[in-house]
Formats: structure tokens, sequence, C-alpha cells
């Protein structure tokens, strides 16, 4: 039996899509310590792993991104925090290191100092990514305005040049992270997208065609489908009782200042035929109002139960409940915010599941028609579902992670794959190999 020990940053949207494979390892028979939120403990041994909570410190250093305007004040935000929690994090799976001893190290990739303590340790690591692979590409647009694939000389000098300012504003943070490389004895990374690419094996939780098909996509990266776990949770009795047509609203379950999406939604959705389902989540519930009965708010709801009951999904643009979505063959209508959320909309856009409206352009009446509009897309969304299923998930990530252990190979058969759970009527899944 090998030990493996899982390190997230402190986000549920970075814990929660390793847990299936989590509990795949522990059917295979290892061991399995999840170092995570404090506050996550039973999530962790709901599974069958054990719990570990990270550093408290680390978890008084949250990401404050939204306090900043424009995507290069957040950017900077984020990578602040990042490297500010790095020493922090070293020291913390120092001491994990010492009384697991694990075999294994997988490491979350915006655990930057993590990452650098498990590379240092000589032993077999891999790294997980929960969002869209932010590495430069041939075929895929420089990475955060949301730009489409390019399709000419012109897109691809545009690209170098986001790319090569992107590489300025983060040169400061990672120089924080480079001077703690080299006390650890390892090289430095100079470039976000080779931090990201470090680790002899990624674990990307996506696959095509909602992320972008690569022809240069680096060997060390296997793409292998959302991570759909969640708590264990009661289908809502209330449900019964609201017609089809159903949209769901979901915002962020992060501070995010995303509110405006729900007021947005209230007063341009309520009176369309059907029913409008809205969790404030990270919002304070207290400033919404239901206008009838066939309004449902509820501070939050149990996606795993309730997404595959709607026929829309209008979300800010998390990799979670957007991917959670199509997976179930439900189509979005994305709202990006901040953060990496255009590039989630731009991909369940190109990937004809959904339908993107940018922030600066949200009001009650164009939020309507991008509604009617994603409402017409359900056959793009169960394309998207199948090939999710197809790309092999957790079973997939236990043959690539014992691989590593014990050098076999790290593709999975089709025959081994799981059905996610969640599956909307109608859907069908393919037997066909999984794609690298």
């Amino acid at each position: 039996m090998s030990t493996v020990l899982i390190y997230t940053s402190p986000a549920r949207g970075h814990l929660y899509p390793m847990l299936d494979i989590a509990a795949e390892l522990i059917g295979a028979g290892h061991r399995v310590v999840v170092q995570t939120l404090a506050d996550e403990a039973n999530a962790v041994t709901s599974v069958g792993a054990e719990h570990r909570p990270i550093s408290p410190a680390i978890e008084a250093l949250p990401l404050e991104d939204y306090r900043h305007a424009g995507q290069a004040g957040q950017l900077r935000a984020t990578m602040d925090a990042w490297s500010r929690r790095a020493p922090l994090e070293v020291d913390d799976l120092r001491a994990a290191d010492a009384e697991t001893a694990p075999d294994l190290f997988v490491i979350d990739v915006n655990a930057w100092g993590a990452a650098t303590f498990a590379e240092s340790r000589g032993r077999p690591w891999a790294s997980f990514l929960p969002y869209v692979l932010p590495v430069p590409s041939r075929d895929a647009p420089a990475f955060g305005p949301g730009f489409a694939p390019p399709a000419h000389a012109l897109d691809r000098l545009r690209d170098r040049v986001v790319w090569a300012g992107l590489g300025q504003l983060q040169k400061p943070y990672l120089a924080r992270l480079d001077a703690l490389r080299a006390e650890l004895g390892v090289p430095p990374v100079r470039r976000h997208a080779r931090l990201v690419l470090r680790a002899p094996l990624l674990l990307h939780r996506t696959a095509e065609p909602f992320e972008y098909p690569r022809s240069d996509l680096p060997a060390n990266v296997l793409q292998i489908g959302p991570g759909l776990w969640s708590p264990a949770a009661e289908r809502p009795a209330w449900l019964d009782a609201l017609p089809r047509p159903r949209v769901l609203v979901s915002v962020s379950t992060e501070r995010q200042d995303d509110g405006a999406i729900v007021a947005a939604a209230l007063k341009g959705l309520a009176d369309e035929p059907g029913s409008l389902i809205v969790p404030p989540a990270a919002v304070d519930p207290s400033r919404f109002e239901a206008p009838h009965d066939r309004v449902r708010i509820e501070r939050f709801v149990p996606h795993a139960q309730v997404v595959p009951e709607v026929d829309v999904v209008v979300t800010h643009g998390g990799m979670g409940t957007t991917q959670r979505a199509l997976a179930a063959g439900v189509p979005v209508c994305v709202v990006p915010w901040g953060r990496d959320q255009a590039e989630t909309a731009r991909r369940a856009e190109r990937s004809g599941a959904g339908v993107t409206l940018p922030k600066a352009k949200l009001t009650p009446d164009a939020l309507r028609e991008a509604v009617r509009r994603a409402r017409t897309l359900t056959s793009g969304a169960q394309r998207v579902a199948e090939a999710f299923e197809r790309a092999g998930g957790a079973r997939r990530a236990l043959a690539a992670l014992e691989g590593l252990l014990g050098g076999a190979t790290t593709d999975a058969p089709a025959a081994a794959v799981p059905t996610v759970a969640g599956r909307r009527p109608g859907v069908s899944v393919s037997a066909s190999r999984p794609a690298d």
C-alpha cells in the first residue's frame, strides 16, 4: 500500500474536484491524506481519506482580487497571495511529510510553495489543475482576456504581446518564488507556465471540446474531464413544484461581489415561462426578494441534485458550475465576472454549449435574450457531456498516478471508465478509448 498526500490551496473549488480521485485511490488500496481547508474534514473523511488541515496562517491569506478594478489589478492581487502563501506552504508540507511519509505528492498548481517542496524531495509527485490551461500554444489564445483561438498572423501577434505583458506582470511574484526555490535546491521557473508544467504529471480537470484542441499539448498534461464530486445531499422536495423550463442562477461560493447577476435575473427572468432557482451563495440573500412562487431563493442548493433537472444554468463562469452543467447536458449562459471566467465563457461558447454575456452588457433584457439563446444549445451541451464521459475521469487519473508510483502506463482502457453521476436523461455515452 502506498501513501498519497493531496495538498490543496484554501478553496473548495480546488478540493472537491480531487475527492473522486482520492476515493478511487482508496478503492485501489492506497492510503490517502488530503491536506486542505480545516472546515472540510467531513468532506474528506466521507470518501475514506484522512484529513489534515492546512496551516491557519495560509487560510488567513485569502484571495481578495474582487477588491481590485480591472483584470491586471486582480491578477496582481492573486499572484501576491499565492507568493505570500508559498513559504508557509513549504513549512506546512514539510511537517506533513515528516508525519505521514507519503510515497506520492499530488499538489494544487496554485500552491506554489507546496509544489516547490514536493519537487525538492526527489520522490514521485504530480500536480492538478481545475481550470483552463494557462500555457502558450500555437492553437490556443493568450490566457486571460477570453480571446477566440488564433485564426491568422495578427491573432498570433496579439497573443505574443499579451503573453509578454503577463510575463512582466508576474515577474516580481515569481522572483519571490524563485528565491524560495533556490533555498530548497530546485531550479528557477521565471515564468508561470513553466511552474504549471513543472510536475512529471499534470492532471487537468477538463477535456476537449470544452478545452481547445492543442496540437502542441505538453506530454505531461493528462486531460481527464471534470471532477464532479459533491457532498452528500438530498434532492430538494420543492423542485417538483417548479414548472419547466427551469433556470438555475448560480454565482460564486467564494467572495466575488457578483450579486448583480442575481439582481438582473430576478428582473429579467422572473416573468418568463417556467421557473427560476436562485442561490445567492456568498452574496447576502436578504438583498433579494422572490416576486412569486415560481421563483425560489435559497442561500445554497445542492448542484449535483438540481443541475440535471434544470434547462439552463446562468453562471458567473466558475469552472465547477460550468462543467457540472455541461456534464449533465445542460447548456449555460455565462456572465464572466473576473479571474479566469472570461476563458471559461469563451470555451462554453466555442464548444456550442453556451452563450456569453459580457459583464459590461449585463441588463435584465440582455440576460433574458441570452438565456433564450442558450436554451437552443442542448445538443451542443450533450456533445460536451459525452466527451467528458470519454475522458476517463478518476479511473484514468488512478492509472496515471499508479504509473508514477510503479512505472506503469499512464493510460486507462475505456472499459475502466466509470459513468458520471447526474447524467441527464437522453445523453448517450460512447465506449471509445479516451483521447489523449
